[in-house]
């Protein structure tokens, strides 16, 4: 049976290069899904009213002929849920290592 990721999976990616991504799986479609692989806070701006999103999500694209290379490991409940994929309760969001925090920084 083929694994069809849903929201809320943690899944580790390896493609055919031999990179590694994991990380919670944020928006499905049948042409693709999104890999969220970090999380930060954003910054105060005085000159917005009301901010609607606090946090900057960066993700990768994984489209469906990739999906077989997908590993599932756990589920969360809601993404509001700040669970440790390799089991414990985490206190803050968790973000990957500083290579990645690179290509989140803009």
């Amino acid at each position: 049976m083929t694994y069809v990721p849903a929201v809320n999976d943690y899944v580790v990616w390896t493609d055919t290069l031999g990179k590694v991504i994991e990380g919670w799986v944020y928006f499905v479609d049948s042409t693709y899904i999104t890999i969220e692989i970090g999380v930060r806070d954003k910054p105060e701006c005085p000159y917005e009213n009301k901010v609607l999103h606090k946090k900057t999500h960066c993700c990768v694209l994984c489209f469906h002929e990739d999906w077989h290379q997908l590993e599932y490991i756990t589920s969360r409940p809601s993404k509001h849920h700040n669970t440790d994929p390799w089991g414990g309760q985490l206190s803050e969001v968790s973000t990957k290592p500083a290579e990645v925090a690179v290509l989140c920084n803009t």
